[in-house]
């Protein structure tokens, strides 16, 4: 889609506190032009505060934001140039398909002859030129979806903001929007999207980085290989996708940790001979029987799931899972059995605070956070 106007985002230490409640903490962090940039995090994590704060529908108490290289902390809304999505995607009942797209057209005084090509275009984008003159009650809700797309895209924004998309609709339907929108970033190559989540399928699925929030501050930011194989913090460990988390003593020798008396062979880290640590490793990568880094314990529970047996075994006084290929002759709750993993499949971890909450961003975070979607 040409005439795209200027792509990137950049938060410049962007604080937003309502009656003295900071909801979103000090965010810096960079969307390059043509980037899929998802903001991962549970509810009350600031994502969606930040994405507000790029529309304009909400002021920083401190900081600026800028598109390409423009500050539009103080612009309105309707100046900024930005498509916008929302959870219930907001389309007019009693507009049709083409009238419903057209809408940001008409408000900006676009000619009546190009108004037509654009929603036209807009709509075979997203493969709904056929439903031009329905109404939203005469479409299903992934159809409702991808109207609402067109008509972000119709004003051909450089940046397109995506609020829980698919929140609304069932799995069969999610699934299927996730390849029209993987399809969508593919065909708009110079248009940056920031993609509000909760669900790190959808973020793991299309975004070229993740940036993880919680308690209102940016804790990770990595593609998504990098996230899942080499997390920085134990709750990013945990939030996106399952994880073991062991707490662990770091050996005297690299490489080398202590679980419950029980010597492992890790991948060396930054980690202080003695320091207590958190190793992580990840389900499908715990293997049953002996091996490398053996762990013995009694079977608390195992569930069948098509391909794979989940398995969650008690050792040491702690919950240990493995995601094993389906087996013919699965053990029984109670058994003991052995479970192990190859050293260089586990991560070591700074252990959680004193007081429960999670450590500080490494400083690193600050240089990873303002890079590509190749960085």
């Amino acid at each position: 889609m040409s005439g795209a106007t200027a792509s990137g985002i950049r938060f410049d230490q962007v604080t937003v506190a309502y009656d003295g409640d900071v909801v979103l903490d000090r965010l810096d962090l960079a969307v390059e032009p043509g980037e899929f940039m998802a903001l991962l995090g549970p509810s009350g994590s600031g994502k969606t505060t930040a994405l507000r704060a790029v529309a304009g529908f909400v002021r920083p108490s401190s900081g600026r934001v800028y598109l390409g290289d423009r500050d539009v902390t103080a612009m309105p809304p309707h100046r900024r140039g930005i498509g916008m999505v929302v959870q219930q995607y907001a389309l007019f009942p009693h507009m049709r398909v083409r009238e419903n797209v057209a809408f940001g057209l008409k408000a900006r005084k676009v000619a009546k002859a190009e108004i037509t090509d654009r929603v036209a275009e807009a709509l075979e984008l997203v493969g709904m030129a056929a439903y031009a003159d329905r109404h939203p009650r005469e479409l299903s809700g992934g159809q409702q979806q991808r109207v609402a797309i067109a008509r972000a895209l119709a004003i051909r924004p450089g940046v397109l903001l995506l609020d829980e998309p698919l929140s609304a609709l069932d799995a069969q339907l999610r699934s299927g929007m996730l390849a029209e929108l993987a399809r969508l970033h593919r065909e708009l190559p110079d248009v940056s999207i920031l993609y509000v989540t909760h669900d790190q399928v959808e973020a793991l699925t299309l975004a070229d980085r993740i940036a993880v929030m919680d308690r209102a501050r940016l804790q990770d930011c990595d593609t998504p290989q990098e996230l899942y194989r080499r997390p920085r913090t134990e709750f990013t460990a945990s939030f996106v996708g399952n994880a073991n988390l062991l707490p662990v003593t770091v050996g005297t020798h690299p490489g080398s940790a202590d679980f419950a008396g029980q010597p492992l062979t890790v991948t060396p880290g930054e980690a202080v001979a003695g320091a207590a640590a958190t190793l992580c490793v990840r389900p499908h990568l715990v293997g049953l029987g002996p091996g490398a880094n053996a762990l013995t314990g009694t079977l608390a529970e195992i569930q069948w799931r098509g391909s794979t047996h989940r398995l969650y075994v008690d050792a040491a006084g702690h919950r240990v899972m493995a995601d094993v290929r389906e087996l013919r002759e699965a053990p029984a709750p109670g058994d003991t059995v052995t479970l192990h993993f190859a050293p260089g499949d586990a991560v070591l971890l700074p252990a959680v605070t004193a007081g429960g909450g999670p450590a500080e961003v490494p400083p690193v975070l600050a240089a990873t956070s303002a890079g590509g979607p190749h960085a």
